[in-house]
């Protein structure tokens, strides 16, 4: 007899890529899997940025609770969306291979972070990586991005696409008007018209986006990027991970669980041993930190052989303090020494920038 066995996603396009890869490994000849798309408060709520939503869980918790209500099975999240807490009966069941954890910057033009121009303005929806842009290059002018991967990228493009498509425009008058070559046909061997039917799908739809904000470049997740299927479509760099240190579990697919023989199933077939350690000592430190998603916190750890390298960063929410390191933790009792690693930060005033930006978050 076949089973079906029901998974909770959120409906986003991102969501249902990620949720669609935990169905295509769990699927089996005797298993069918069924994807049941569920609202969470933070699909709900648009004009908020992600670490106020994040304080409640506000992309995690709807889900959860069909788990524990029993209907549905699992609940598929991208774990750097997870909080710390869960309830007792929920399990982790299963962690796959993690896809790139770092962050990319992207232009219109195909620029790197060095290259942008003094006051760029430049959109993310995070407050760890607005701190570590101001950190880094405290000119910077960051502004808040919402929305999934495609209109972020669409917020981006907008302005530049209608300015060029505007100037192509005022070339074709001219030619026209003058029957002849004119210094802009130079610049443009297409006519708008020309130029517009070799656009991709993605920019006609960011051409007719209205948008408030002209952003010089975005920050995103290169995963999130990578599993819209918009890596050849649009120009990235990747931003250095020892200096953009990613936010705990990201890049990382979590699938949660309350019934026994569910969390046995999940974990023999899609538990990843590598991606487990990693994301158990990164959301280990975040826990002991207490910064959850309303401090500005970095933590990338990666398996080397019988150690973990951890690198950690903790920031004012201005990037005007950064309290950065790292340590290799001995693997076979990793949680255990990623727990006294976060205490010697504590230590080092890592918690101080965590409770002042938590003051913040609750003003």
């Amino acid at each position: 007899m076949t089973t079906t066995l029901r998974l909770a996603t959120r409906g986003s396009a991102l969501a249902r890529a990620q949720a669609a890869s935990v169905q295509g490994a769990l699927a089996g000849r005797r298993l069918d899997v069924e994807l049941v798309e569920v609202e969470t408060t933070g699909d709900r709520i648009q004009d908020e940025l992600i670490h106020r939503l994040g304080k409640t869980g506000a992309f995690v918790r709807a889900l959860d609770e069909r788990v524990l209500d029993g209907e549905v099975d699992a609940a598929v999240h991208s774990m750097k969306d997870m909080p710390t807490e869960k309830p007792a009966d929920l399990v982790v069941a299963g962690v796959p291979e993690r896809a790139p954890a770092g962050d990319v910057l992207v232009t219109a033009e195909g620029h790197d972070i060095d290259d942008l121009p003094e006051g760029a303005v430049v959109g993310t929806s995070s407050l760890r990586r607005q701190a570590q842009l101001l950190n880094y290059r405290d000119d910077l002018e960051v502004e808040p991005l919402r929305g999934n991967v495609d209109t972020r990228i669409e917020k981006l493009l907008a302005t530049h696409l209608q300015r060029e498509h505007e100037a192509r425009v005022e070339n074709d008058k001219e030619r026209q008007g003058k029957k002849g070559k004119t210094d802009h046909d130079e610049a443009f061997d297409e006519t708008a018209d020309e130029w517009f039917e070799g656009l991709t799908e993605l920019e006609r739809q960011a051409l007719g986006r209205q948008v408030e904000t002209e952003y010089d470049a975005i920050v995103l997740a290169e995963a999130g990027l990578k599993r819209s299927g918009l890596t050849e479509k649009v120009n990235y760099e990747r931003l250095p991970r020892t200096t953009f240190v990613p936010a705990p579990g990201q890049g990382a697919i979590a699938v949660t669980a309350a019934d026994s023989v569910v969390i046995e199933l999940i974990r023999d077939k899609l538990d990843h041993p590598r991606t487990r350690v990693e994301t158990t000592v990164e959301r280990t430190i975040l826990a002991e930190l207490g910064g959850g998603c309303i401090a500005p916190v970095g933590v990338h750890a990666l398996l080397q052989g019988e150690h973990v390298h951890v690198d950690v960063q903790v920031l004012a929410t201005d990037g005007s303090e950064s309290i950065k390191t790292s340590r290799d933790l001995p693997v076979g009792n990793h949680a255990n020494a990623a727990r006294e690693f976060a205490a010697a930060l504590c230590d080092r005033g890592a918690g101080q920038l965590v409770d002042a930006a938590r003051e913040e978050a609750e003003e």
